[in-house]
């Protein structure tokens, strides 16, 4: 489609993909898009994500000015808004399509925009509030607070951050308040059975159900959200009798490990949603498994509300982010930060998963990264890219993410084609005790050191210091072990 003012070619933007786009990717991942739910891509382009969706059994259609005009617009349970507003250089006709996309929204809305980062390097001349390219197309890039805080005043309502540059808007508070609770929920396995019972042995699915719906939940179920609530009681002459059989045939601390989980994770969502534009939603307006959970959990809305808050206190003061860092038992702590594997977040106390979530509140998943950095002395939490994490033993940095928590100023540095990147080393440190490689890791570290590889660390960070110092010792590495330089 052409416009009037300096002949802007928006239909130039469009993309040819294999892939899903990144908002797709991301909606699929986070079960935003599944079977049984309508997709509309507003903007579709050349209609690659619609083609992708409908193969996978997904019911959309798509509308696109250029490549799809034909198309109706239409209300469906999850709207796609990908990369349409950065590309309209009017900004009333921005605000627009922003408002029209929402109100063919049922459930979710996706809304993703090109980020200021993305400029690096491009020669572009300025326009309105954006820039020219080269063919011809507008670009408006965006800081993200700066996208979140225009999605909230447009819309009237408060988004949420999926990731860098795409953000989500629910229809109804309970699937908003479904969403955060799963976002920091832990993933545990029902507690294996340790020796048998005749009563369960007897009783098997029925008491099977019951121990699933406990470890999701960490509490026993009320009978509105129980489907088997009345047969329980029949047979065991309560759901509690019939949990007291189930821990007697597994290991009881596991199920108080699975409770204290639960109810972190709910104080966790309690404290992040003061960033709401709105705050925190009223007790009612909770789904009613929420509610149950806080009255299983700590008695009232009142008391969890407070504790929430206590700790994302906590979570602004740097002495008690630093003592934590310290105090945790997972994670590689250097003299300014505590490095942790992205498997490892829900090991560490519950402050410094506040203090991670302050900065995901406003950037989302970042793609990509899977080591995070928790800064010691500055309200800092970087995200970092390490792709050959598992299969290399001494990794490469190729990109970063910075949020600093005070001005949300997010800045992105990419180091792919670095000549010499900074590189891992002793992988074991950052993954949780639990990791399937970490003994593989450990090994490997064992024999550097007693090779004598680490005796001047502060030499070893980048990958050609370090590759040099295995020349010099006439050692090299293959997969995870240490070889002589002439061993075949």
């Amino acid at each position: 489609m052409m416009t009037d003012c300096c002949n802007i070619s928006r239909h130039k933007t469009a993309l040819t993909r294999v892939d899903f786009s990144r908002p797709i990717q991301i909606a699929l991942s986070l079960g935003l898009i599944s079977s049984g739910c309508s997709v509309f891509d507003y903007g579709c382009g050349k209609g690659d994500d619609l083609r992708g969706l409908n193969n996978s059994g997904i019911i959309c259609s798509g509308w696109d000015p250029t490549y799809r005009s034909e198309g109706e617009k239409k209300e469906a349970d999850v709207v796609n808004l990908g990369y349409v507003i950065n590309v309209i250089e009017d900004i009333k006709e921005r605000s627009r399509v922003l408002s029209e996309a929402w109100g063919l929204t049922r459930k979710v809305l996706l809304i993703s925009a090109r980020l200021v980062h993305e400029l690096k390097g491009q020669k572009l001349k300025p326009y309105g509030d954006g820039y020219l390219t080269s063919k011809g197309t507008f670009q408006r890039y965006y800081n993200q607070n700066e996208l979140r805080e225009w999605i909230d005043k447009e819309l009237g309502v408060s988004s949420v951050a999926a990731s860098p540059g795409i953000f989500l808007v629910f229809r109804e508070e309970e699937l908003l308040q479904n969403y955060l609770a799963s976002v920091n929920r832990r993933r545990f396995t029902t507690p294996s059975i340790k020796k048998s019972e005749i009563i369960y042995d007897n009783n098997k699915d029925l008491l099977d159900s019951l121990a699933s719906f406990i470890t999701g939940r960490g509490r026993i179920p009320d009978e509105t959200e129980y489907l088997q609530y009345d047969e329980i009681n029949e047979k065991f002459r309560s759901v509690e009798h019939a949990f007291a059989i189930i821990k007697k045939v597994t290991n009881p601390e596991q199920w108080n490990i699975i409770a204290n989980e639960r109810s972190k994770e709910l104080l966790i969502n309690l404290a992040l949603q003061r960033f709401n534009v709105n705050g925190r939603p009223k007790f009612m307006d909770l789904p009613k498994p929420i509610q149950l959970d806080v009255k299983a959990f700590f008695s009232n809305y009142t008391n969890a509300c407070n504790k929430a808050d206590e700790l994302l206190f906590s979570a602004g003061k740097m002495d008690i982010i630093d003592r934590a860092c310290r105090e945790s038992t997972c994670g590689k702590l250097t003299q300014n930060a505590l490095y942790v594997h992205i498997t490892a977040l829900d090991s560490l106390p519950t402050v410094l998963r506040i203090f991670e979530g302050c900065a995901r509140q406003y950037v989302g998943f970042v793609e990509g990264a899977n080591i995070i950095k928790l800064h010691r002395q500055k309200p800092k939490v970087s995200y970092l890219s390490y792709p050959d994490f598992d299969k290399d033993p001494h990794p490469s940095l190729v990109g970063s993410l910075v949020v600093p928590l005070q001005d949300l100023n997010v800045k992105y540095w990419d180091s792919s084609t670095a000549d010499n990147p900074p590189i891992l080393h002793r992988k074991e440190e950052f993954v949780p005790p639990d990791y399937p490689l970490r003994e593989k890791f450990a090994r490997l570290t064992v024999q550097e050191e007693k090779a004598g590889l680490y005796d001047n660390p502060s030499t070893i960070g980048r990958r050609e210091q370090w590759h040099q110092l295995l020349i010099e010792r006439g050692v090299r590495i293959s997969g995870h072990r240490l070889m002589k330089s002439n061993s075949f």
